[in-house]
């Protein structure tokens, strides 16, 4: 990178002097260029050489010759050691030169006379050539074919604008031909006829076009004294330059340059003198040279060009090459810059932190200067960015700079900024107007998503609008050749002439079904455009392999005048269409508004961002730094919190110790927690604001809980956040009216001092912190929360109990990030940073069993700090389908080799050499079969043994490893690296170890103490002398014992007593002990009740992710139809983590029974397998795992999982059959099985349950995926595991007593808010009975009797009425009626309660026997499960007039081929697919219902339709909301969808399994019904299509181009319209 930069001025290059005088050649120079950087320059001569030089050390580094094909025109490309130059004798070809070796690369041939000019593309690896054969010819460096061709007359010049966009071609020296750079083959786009009025006849002849480098203005040299410039946009000539002595002959306009800031020409000629103009000054037409400076060439000066990295100007003669320094002896303001400086911003969601320095940390001189402000302050200032950077001018210069005028940037060498523009313009929804370009049939596809609802017992289903304002569906259609599960894998060789089928990039075969009609497309876009839109979005199917429809369509856009167009091939290459998509809506809704703010805050400032003098770059999400011009919207939605990470990366983790760090950022709007090991955690897809972004970031979890997070008691619970009250108008301690927050709490007990914290509030910005007012609110909760609870706590307790909450609030997600991933937690250092972080550091540590703290001195600013120790990064990656094997390899090294290429050649021209580039690799990799693919990172430069570093990161990542099946890439992803700055070691420990080998730690003395202050400890209560130290005033090996308070200049750091902080140079690195931990009780306190709710439920969580993460089968690992849980040794449920509904009340039935089947008989070691629904099972392919926790030989709690598995025999594919009458039928039914007997695993016997007997059974077959059973199975099993380690790891913590006393106390929180509700119910129907009933498709009544006490707050649900068990299979076990029941308490509650057996204690339940809700055991129930529980909750809102019906069902679809052959008895291989889909939810008194949706007892994902035909033999044409299917009324219910599914191949079993086709989802106070549900068959029948109702319940046996078309019922409406 360049280290001295020069502002150029006419003074300025007045005062050039000769600086060196190299060796020359012995005939002229012909040619002159520049590499990238600035590092190299190469010229040509008449001899027919290349001369080399290092511009740097001022050496000849090389000279070649090329005798028998002659050179001129030498250019270096974008690859450092590599030019391309033209031949003089023998033929016109273009030769391509590595002057590493001096080997040909490539040779380019085609044109038929001398070349007259060579440009390079400045954004890729095309080369625009020239000829006098009246051609323009375009290359491509990777190939020798001319790439495209353009006829000139006479003449023929060219040359490229510097964005690589246009390109001109000059001809008969007076025309100037206009083209796209994308589109030239359409003609030129404009032509101008250049006319001067002194030659009013012919012009002098044309020798050259150049473009300055802003691209405002193109250069033609001449071979007269004249040299033009003329306008770039309009072709008009603005100015003439005379003056000079002409060219040589045979010029090619070499002698002539201009100065990067496109403000002066130089120019040599037939004398020996370099004349310089200024081309800014157009008052007059004929220019003269302000300066004419002698060379000492003997003869002409030939060649003539200007490198900015040195700052010099290059001449060339005959003999010799000079080099002329421009030199300053002026001392303005245009001289170098001696002490730049660079000035680093994090603008966060309550303050705005900026650190200005000069030089490197850790260097001699090195100076900083620290701001910290408001990043909201509208009536001081309007951005806080701009007002940081003129605060750190004012501290850095000892200058005033006014507010009212543009802020200098003449003393600043870069800024960089972490910037929350994105992620704010994402939550408040405020980005750019859309639109969204999709193909055919999915205008509503990203609408629906996933289908899954954010919150399950949200009744309104409140879901993130899309970020696009309409949709314009494509008529164009790709489809994959082969899909994994095909049997009829086509030949791409046999039809590889057929020019609607091409390879993709990832090495996939396409069809092209249908091309988009351009002239339609154009049509389209124009009404677009006239409508006001500006930004659009593109995604079309299969686009990551086959990008070219994207690309037309695009390329029309930018023709129209779209200024922003997002290509989702582009924004991130990637299998999954509704990711990808979401991506690319972000790019084009965010983008814009980035650009927006970019341009406001470059107008805050003089012209030097703009000029180029000034760098301007920004924080992405994966923690690189980027160009202004190439920063983005979907990749900046983590650009603030990424810069903390690289911060707390470089200076807390020590490469010789190799501790993992988990970093803590705890700031006033939120708390971002992230864990680092020597290398960078990325993710590939995230959710944000309800946005799914498909980018890589940084593995950061956020947690609503920072400083500004509100204080609330709920329910008898403690509760902080997730609410807050941001930086306007703040915590209660802001002086503008705000709520109690988290810093409130700090500030009342001591935590937090006014006297240190900067005296910036009030309305004249002059005030301290009011804690008047804080003592006065916490005093009015105080008093609510001692009269709730009957105790008298005092303010100090209730106070620090927020603390405490807060505390196990942001530990929550450390804990998924360490425990979860098999991290031990306590095997960390915690560096904590952020304006919050010091106040809680110990506390969190403690929780955590961490015993190590390092702060750095910046460490309430160190994500500002971070972005001045990041580098600039260049991503690019490419989709793959190939195996990861020995005979694809080399392909893959060349893909990556050329990915390298592009990233290096992008840092170079942003100014990195060689040696300041290095390039990550990486392969996107999973195992065949499966779809968990991970990064994986190339071991080592030069090894290429992806496989065995796959296996370990598998097996790190998940505890086993599935050897023997083939491995596939997903993605090549190469990470371009440029160090901006090598920096010194920044960690404590050396520093630390020093101070111990020297015994230079002391202790300190009272002499520093600043001040004794009051601060609150849980441990010793109110200490009035805690002593208050400077940190500036403690020197490097200080002991500070604590309590204490460490002031830095924007921290307050407080060490808890037991805990020890060791000052060093730039760290303050705490020990924390154990101390006098407050013992907790078995009685119930409100603030532990609290904690315990969140431990419980983590526990829950974890065991989720280790499910999700170790399972094979796409149910569980992707459609996420699963659930875990934790219950008492009673087996009542003590936390439910919210997965699946269905699943909440029915996992406790099974543990239960379990218990009293083995009575006493389990011991240490077994693990329970079941899934009959007589022992508390759902449906068959639900498969639970329980597995007891046990305390000194006795059982203290169970840990359960439930998972639904792809198959498990029975009579069809998936075992979900549609007409299944017996139990048998539906697969495996197994009551009670050790599949882990005493540690062993018994696979034997799991062979025998789910293989043997399922398929003795006549019709019947085994599991048709035992391999995935058994995957699944053990993942089942390790999640368990997870949850028993996590609960004895609390029973350690607590005791077991009081860890299941406060099971209990939760409970009966759960209980009384139930209570609560049911009295409330009582009181508004004036104690009546609630009665409700509704019919299942085939007539069977559903009826309910809710009959409420309300003196005793209890409530009895009677199902008498109710239908009696059918002869089919929606019979539903009594535990999925517990679940439906459980459900709909939790969602009226409609508050964030435990969610527990606690719940269900003031309710009975009354089912008659044999009834369709309590079938006998030999019953078929796969449909009651996910049909009949659905209607079963329709009946009990309606009962409580809560909402109208949902759709009532949630859409069962199974396909696939295999298993038993009856008529020979074998198992035939196959496949099987399954999934539900989504419908409308019912509207109510207050909402509108929710379309496209899963409600109410499912909440499983769908398979993303790009995976989805990859994987199997079908085409996905259709999926979308079908309008006007939900009811009317004053609010509409949800429409259901549409989705359209052809079959690819023959004999395709088809089953579908669904209801409300007969009976409408109801609507409810003066509502109207929605429409029913609909399935059709589109049956190929020889040369006709027949149309079949398949009706609610029908399997199939589909050929070769059926389709099902499957219309899900809408949600009924709410209240009678009005007129």
């Amino acid at each position: 990178m360049a280290n001295s930069r020069i502002e150029l001025s006419k003074e300025v290059l007045s005062s050039s002097r000769v600086a060196k005088v190299f060796p020359g050649n012995i005939k002229p120079l012909t040619s002159i260029s520049f590499n990238d950087t600035g590092e190299y320059c190469i010229t040509s001569g008449e001899d027919d050489s290349l001369n080399v030089y290092n511009c740097k050390e001022g050496v000849v580094r090389s000279t070649l010759y090329s005798k028998k094909y002659g050179v001129t025109l030498a250019r270096f490309t974008h690859h450092k050691n590599n030019v391309i130059y033209a031949s003089t004798k023998e033929d016109d070809t273009l030769r391509y030169l590595s002057i590493h070796d001096n080997k040909y690369i490539r040779y380019f041939r085609g044109h038929k006379k001398r070349v007259t000019s060579v440009s390079m593309s400045p954004i890729n690896d095309t080369v625009f050539t020239s000829s006098l054969d009246e051609t323009v010819r375009l290359w491509d460096l990777r190939s020798s074919t001319c790439q495209g061709l353009v006829h000139g007359e006479g003449k023929t010049l060219s040359a490229v604008d510097p964005q690589g966009l246009v390109f001109v071609v000059g001809t008969n020296s007076d025309t100037i031909l206009v083209y796209d750079c994308r589109e030239y083959t359409k003609g030129p786009f404009d032509t101008w006829r250049v006319k001067d009025r002194q030659h009013p006849g012919r012009l002098p002849e044309w020798t050259s076009l150049k473009f300055t480098p802003d691209g405002k203005k193109l250069i033609i040299t001449t071979m007269s004294d004249a040299i033009y410039i003329v306008d770039a946009y309009s072709g008009n000539l603005i100015q003439k330059l005379v003056g000079h002595s002409g060219p040589i002959k045979w010029s090619c306009g070499e002698e002539v340059c201009i100065t990067p800031d496109a403000a002066f020409v130089m120019a040599g000629g037939k004398d020996s003198v370099l004349r310089m103009w200024d081309i800014n000054n157009t008052e007059t037409m004929d220019t003269m040279p302000f300066v004419a400076f002698p060379t000492p060439h003997k003869q002409e000066v030939a060649v003539v060009g200007y490198n900015p990295l040195n700052a010099v100007g290059v001449t060339g003669g005959n003999e010799l090459v000079k080099i002329i320094r421009v030199v300053n002896s002026y001392p303005t303001m245009t001289q170098i810059k001696s002490n730049p400086l660079t000035i680093c911003i994090d603008r966060g969601g309550t303050f705005t932190d900026c650190i200005g320095f000069v030089g490197k940390p850790g260097d001699e001189g090195y100076r900083e200067y620290v701001v910290k402000l408001l990043s909201e302050d509208p009536s001081n200032y309007k951005d806080a960015p701009t007002e940081g950077i003129r605060r750190i001018l004012e501290l850095a210069t000892g200058k005033q700079h006014p507010r009212s005028e543009p802020v200098p940037t003449t003393q600043i060498e870069s800024v960089r900024m972490g910037t929350t523009v994105a992620t704010n313009a994402l939550l408040e929804r405020k980005g750019e107007k859309s639109a969204l370009l999709i193909t055919k049939g999915f205008g509503d596809l990203l609408t629906i998503g996933n289908q899954a609802r954010p919150m399950i017992f949200d009744l309104s289903i409140n879901k993130p609008d899309v970020l696009y304002q309409k949709v314009i569906e494509i008529d164009e259609r790709i489809a994959l050749l082969n899909s994994a599960a095909s049997s009829e894998q086509v030949n791409p060789e046999t039809i590889k002439d057929d020019k609607h089928v091409k390879q993709g990039i990832s090495g996939e075969w396409i069809k092209i079904v249908k091309s988009p009609e351009l002239d339609t497309i154009k049509l389209q876009l124009q009404s677009l455009y006239d409508e006001g839109y500006q930004s659009i979005a593109i995604c079309l199917l299969h686009s990551y392999t086959f990008p070219d429809h994207e690309q037309q369509i695009g390329e029309l856009a930018k023709t129209i005048g779209f200024s922003h167009v997002s290509l989702s091939s582009q924004v991130m290459p990637m299998v999954k269409i509704v990711p990808r998509g979401t991506s690319a809506t972000a790019d084009a809704y965010l983008t814009p508004c980035i650009q927006q703010y970019i341009k406001g805050f470059v107008s805050g400032f003089d012209d030097g961002f703009e000029k180029g003098t000034t760098q301007l770059q920004f924080m992405q999400s994966d923690g690189g730094l980027v160009p202004v011009n190439r920063f983005s919207g979907f990749r900046a939605v983590l650009s603030g919190p990424a810069g903390g990470v690289v911060g707390y990366a470089l200076t807390t983790f020590s490469k010789k110790s190799q501790v993992p760090v988990i970093g803590f950022d705890m700031g006033g709007t939120s708390t971002d927690v992230s864990r680092f090991d020597g290398h960078y955690e990325h993710v590939f897809e995230t959710t944000t604001a309800g946005v799914t972004i498909q980018a890589p970031q940084l593995d950061i979890n956020t947690v609503a809980a920072g400083g500004g997070s509100m204080l609330f008691f709920k329910n008898g619970m403690f509760v902080v956040g997730p609410e807050s009250a941001g930086a306007h108008p703040g915590p209660a301690c802001y002086r503008k009216g705000g709520p109690l927050a988290v810093s409130d709490a700090n500030l009342f007990l001591g935590r937090l001092l006014p006297d240190y914290f900067p005296k910036i509030f009030g309305p004249h910005e002059d005030q301290a912190l009011d804690k008047v007012i804080v003592e006065k609110k916490f005093r009015e909760l105080a008093d609510v929360i001692n009269a709730s609870t009957g105790e008298q706590k005092s303010l100090d307790e209730i106070v620090y109990g927020f603390i405490k909450v807060a505390n196990e609030t942001m530990c929550r997600p450390i804990r998924a990030l360490t425990e979860a991933k098999g991290h031990d937690t306590s095997n960390h250092t915690l560096a904590v940073f952020g304006g919050a972080g010091g106040q809680h550091a110990c506390g969190i540590a403690r929780n955590l069993g961490i015993n190590k703290i390092v702060l750095y001195r910046h460490s309430s600013i160190l994500s500002a700090f971070g972005l001045a120790l990041a580098d600039v990064v260049h991503e690019v990656q490419e989709p793959s389908a190939e195996k990861l094997d020995s005979d694809h390899l080399s392909g893959i090294q060349a893909r990556v080799s050329h990915l390298q290429q592009v990233c290096r050649s992008e840092l170079k021209k942003q100014g990195f050499c060689d040696e300041d580039i290095t390039a990550e690799v990486y392969l996107n990799l999973r195992f065949e079969g499966t779809d968990c693919a991970l990064m994986t990172l190339q071991p080592a430069p030069d090894n290429w043994d992806f496989e065995g570093a796959f296996y370990e990161l598998y097996t790190q990542e998940f505890g086993f490893s599935l050897k023997g099946r083939d491995i596939i890439i997903d993605d090549i992803r190469v990470r371009g690296i440029g160090k901006t700055i090598q920096a010194n070691d920044l960690t404590p420990d050396h520093e630390i170890e020093e101070l111990k080998t020297t015994n230079k730690i002391v202790d300190i003395t009272e002499a520093v103490v600043d001040q004794y202050v009051s601060v609150y400890f849980e441990e010793t209560g109110r200490d009035d002398r805690v002593p208050v130290y400077r940190l500036v005033e403690l020197a490097p090996g200080s002991s500070v014992p604590g309590p204490a308070v460490i002031i830095d200049v924007t921290a307050t750091v407080v060490i808890e007593p037991a805990c020890t902080a060791l000052i060093t140079q730039n760290h303050i690195t705490i020990t924390v002990g154990r101390g006098e931990k407050k013992v907790v009780t078995t009685e119930m306190e409100p603030i532990q009740l609290s904690i315990f709710s969140h431990r419980f439920m983590s526990i829950a969580e974890q065991m989720g992710r280790t499910l999700q993460k170790t399972a094979i089968s796409t149910n569980i690992k992707e459609r996420l139809d699963f659930s875990c849980a934790l219950f008492g040794a009673d087996g009542g449920l003590v936390a439910n983590a919210p997965h699946i509904p269905v699943h909440l009340g029915s996992l406790s039935h099974a543990v239960i029974y379990q218990q009293n089947f083995y009575k006493g008989q389990l011991y240490e070691g077994d693990v329970i397998m079941t899934n009959h629904p007589q022992a508390g099972g759902s449906h068959l392919p639900d498969i639970t795992i329980i597995t007891p926790v046990f305390d000194k030989g006795k059982i203290v709690f169970f840990v359960a999982s439930r998972g639904h598995h792809a198959d498990i025999g029975g009579i069809s594919p998936g075992s979900m059959p549609p007409h299944s009458k017996e139990l048998y039928q539906e697969g495996a039914a197994i009551k009670s099985f050790k599949i882990v007997s005493k540690g062993h695993f018994d696979q034997r016997g799991l062979e025998e349950h789910l293989c043997t007997i399922p398929a003795s059974y006549s019709g019947c077959s085994g599991s048709r995926a035992f391999r995935d059973n058994i995957s699944d199975l053990k993942a089942q099993i390790a999640a368990n595991q997870k949850g028993i380690n996590l609960v004895k790891a609390l029973i350690n913590e607590y005791s077991l007593e009081v860890v299941q006393a406060y099971m209990m106390h939760i409970r009966r929180n759960a209980s009384d808010a139930v209570k609560a509700l049911l009295k409330q119910v009582a009181k508004e129907h004036s104690n009546q009975d609630l009665v409700a009933v509704d019919h299942m498709d085939d007539g069977t009544p559903i009826h309910l009797r809710v009959t409420i006490d309300s003196e005793k707050r209890t409530a009895l649900f009677d199902f008498e009425g109710t239908g009696p068990e059918v002869y089919g299979n929606t019979n539903t076990p009594e535990s999925v009626c517990h679940s439906a029941i459980i459900y709909c308490i939790r969602c009226l509650v409609n508050q964030d309660i435990p969610l527990n057996s606690g719940c269900l204690e003031p309710i009975t339940i009354k089912i008659p026997s044999n009834s369709i809700l309590s079938p006998s055991e030999r019953c078929a129930v796969v449909g009651g499960n996910v049909l009949t529980s659905q209607r079963l909750v329709d009946v009990v809102l309606k009962a409580f007039e809560a909402c109208a019906a949902s759709q009532g069902c949630c859409n069962n679809l199974t396909f696939g081929k295999g298993g038993k052959n009856e008529e020979t008895g074998k198992t035939i291989a196959g496949w099987g697919y399954y999934e539900t889909i989504a419908g409308g939810s019912g509207a109510g008194p207050t909402w509108d219902g929710q379309s496209g949706v899963h409600t109410h007892m499912t909440n499983t994902r769908i398979t993303d339709p790009e995976i989805l035909e990859r994987r199997y033999p079908v085409i996905l044409h259709q999926f979308a909301i079908r309008p006007r299917s939900g009811g009317n009324g004053l609010h509409r219910g949800g429409d259901g969808v549409i989705r359209e599914i052809e079959f690819l191949e023959d004999g395709i079993q088809v089953s579908i399994l669904s209801e409300r086709r007969v009976f409408s989802p109801y609507g409810i106070a003066g509502g109207q019904d929605a429409q029913k549900g609909l399935n059709i068959w589109l049956r190929h029948e020889k040369d006709t299509i027949r149309t079949l109702n398949l009706t609610g319940k029908n399997s199939a046996l589909f050929g070769r181009g059926d389709r099902i078309i499957i219309q899900t019922p809408g949600g009924g409406g709410y209240g009678q319209k009005k007129k």
